[in-house]
């Protein structure tokens, strides 16, 4: 019989968007894992580690090699509870990972449930799953971001500027959400050619021509050198989107249909059970999904930096204060991030549903019915339902667990 608390073996990807060999903290973190095959090539790129069971990149038990997903089947009711299977089905609800990111992801959104089981349908090699894929990310270090749209009187104001008047809609009609749509699947349509000259009169205009949002001059160029000056991608996400600089411990909420793009740091992500995604910029052309499908599937909410993000609060599922919740507008998981110093304690409540929990820094002990684990940076552990754990640090440790 499986055991409801076991370590889990992790993998981490290549996406030429991830940070350089040891230089990437996602590989990192996955390297230290003890016994571990993964090892590190310091001329790839690494961009996530995941630790979930999801088909394309499973977590795996540590002492058996039996992949997560393989596990919760054979050991329903004990690894996932009644709860969630009876509200989720047979696999965990989320997929969290550790992303490192030194340039920009393309600019993309993940479908709502209803796209999302069409998709599935029709393009079952794309679309892996019927599933939608709202998130979350925590900054783990400084973090640069775009996401959601502008307020519209920001957006009105940059697109009074002359090299931007051949995408202003007809009449120039207010941008709200309507026009704005329109405004988006016209840039995101334009040739090549239209593209690189709007960015190079854009570059030469005066700082004061753009008020507040002077920043665009400095990340065109960075932009640019990353993706080109022909890249769609960058005049959606310089002239409509939010750009967001988080410190560690901040994060933000990405509802399904959000627009975003992900563009510096090292973060940890977590969604719904999901790897459905439409791109349509800061990727080559041959790589884009269908302008019309991404523009008429976009969510335009939120309009303003407040809303996207996601406060950390105090819970009392840490009995010593140690441990903080970030609770998105979900219901497939919640995240908590204990945080101790040498020699501190935390005890963790039971959960009715599963839990994996990982540590980002610091080494320590878990303790769970009686046992001992140990725990150093990198460690990634199942925890099945009614599980209290607490955690003793030896040095100073960061530990984040999701929980349903």
């Amino acid at each position: 019989m499986t055991t409801s608390v076991f370590q889990l073996e992790c993998s981490c990807n290549e996406y030429p968007w991830g940070k350089k060999g040891s230089g990437s903290l996602a590989a990192r973190l996955c390297s230290k894992t003890p016994g571990t095959s993964f090892t590190i090539d310091d001329s790839k790129e690494y961009s996530e580690m995941w630790m979930g069971d999801h088909s394309v990149l499973p977590a795996k038990s540590l002492e058996t090699g039996q992949e997560l997903l393989s596990i919760i089947d054979e050991n329903k009711e004990k690894l996932l509870g009644k709860r969630c299977i009876e509200k989720f089905g047979s696999v965990l609800p989320y997929l969290p990972k550790i992303l490192s990111i030194q340039k920009a992801l393309p600019l993309q959104i993940h479908p709502n449930k209803d796209l999302a089981a069409k998709l599935h349908e029709k393009y079952p090699n794309q679309f892996t799953d019927p599933n939608h894929k709202p998130e979350i990310a925590v900054a783990l270090s400084k973090f640069e971001v775009f996401a959601g749209w502008k307020p519209v009187e920001e957006i009105q104001a940059l697109f009074s500027l002359e090299p931007l008047h051949r995408f202003r809609p007809e009449g120039n009609a207010h941008l709200n959400d309507g026009p704005l749509k329109q405004v988006t699947r016209t840039i995101l349509k334009a040739s090549e050619e239209v593209v690189r000259d709007t960015q190079e009169k854009l570059a030469s205009l005066p700082r004061e021509r753009y008020g507040k949002q002077s920043y665009i001059l400095e990340l065109l160029p960075r932009l640019q050198e990353q993706y080109s000056k022909e890249d769609n991608g960058s005049l959606i996400a310089l002239l409509c989107m939010n750009f967001m600089v988080l410190s560690a411990g901040e994060a933000i909420y990405i509802p399904a249909d959000g627009i975003h793009a992900y563009l510096s740091g090292d973060i940890v992500e977590c969604m719904a059970r999901s790897n459905n995604v439409l791109n349509t910029g800061f990727c080559p052309r041959a790589d884009r999904d269908s302008v019309d499908l991404f523009s008429s599937s976009l969510l335009f909410k939120p309009h303003n930096v407040e809303d996207i993000m996601l406060a950390s609060k105090p819970t009392d599922k840490g009995k010593h204060g140690k441990t903080v919740i970030y609770a998105p507008p979900m219901s497939e998981f919640d995240m908590l991030l204990t945080q101790l110093e040498s020699g501190d304690t935390e005890e963790i409540e039971a959960s009715d549903g599963p839990t994996v929990m990982w540590v980002t820094s610091g080494s320590g002990l878990m303790k769970v019915n009686g046992k001992e684990f140990k725990l150093d940076e990198g460690y990634v552990f199942f925890l099945g339902p009614g599980v209290r754990v607490t955690y003793e640090a030896d040095s100073r440790l960061a530990i984040y667990a999701v929980i349903v």
